[in-house]
């Protein structure tokens, strides 16, 4: 594996976690049929683990958003691009996101969902980077608390590259990870 990342959480403690989550959300929700709205594109990878992993009759919806423009990082500055296509009026909805940092975008999609009128609005993360919040904002469910530092893998990306490794990497040297001719592999499953 590349210098230029370091493994963040493995495969095997991303699946645990996840399975956590899963069962705190199915006793959360038991007699429910909650709306669970992910934000395309890192948090499907999250998201379809997880709906696995809750043993409960539910519904998945998407949101596409654009938040960055040019910037490496979100700006507060929204644009939903895919609507949920159905009504939350009186439903049991929970927002899953890949990470959660500043807060502003997550605060920002409350916003709007809540005007919607749901019975229940909760958010879901996979990483609460709590250490870069603006915004009050404490997610009901958090898979991992992050550290301020670039992550890549598992939905997460750099420039649309490395969503599909298996683990959570922590980006040591974002210009050599940039620079380098070669993709950088999946590194081998720990035992």
């Amino acid at each position: 594996m590349s210098e230029a990342v370091r493994v963040l959480v493995g495969r095997a403690d991303l699946a645990r976690r996840v399975r956590e989550l899963g069962r705190a959300i199915t006793e959360d929700y038991a007699g429910r049929q909650p709306v669970l709205l992910s934000v395309l594109k890192g948090g499907v990878w999250f998201l379809a683990d997880l709906v696995r992993a809750i043993d409960l009759p539910l519904e998945v919806h998407f949101l596409a958003i654009s938040r960055y423009g040019d910037a490496e990082e979100s700006q507060g500055r929204v644009q939903i691009l895919l609507d949920v296509d159905v009504d939350i009026a009186g439903r049991d909805v929970l927002l899953v996101e890949d990470i959660v940092d500043t807060g502003l975008t997550c605060r920002y999609l409350l916003s709007v969902l809540a005007a919607r009128d749901p019975a229940s609005l909760e958010v879901c993360t996979l990483l609460d980077k709590a250490a870069r919040r603006i915004v009050p904002l404490v997610p009901r469910y958090v898979g991992f608390q992050c550290p301020d530092r670039f992550v890549i893998g598992y939905g997460l990306d750099d420039r649309e590259r490395y969503r599909n490794l298996p683990d959570l990497l922590q980006v040591e040297d974002l210009a050599s990870l940039r620079a380098a001719a070669e993709p950088l592999e999946a590194p081998p499953a720990r035992a």
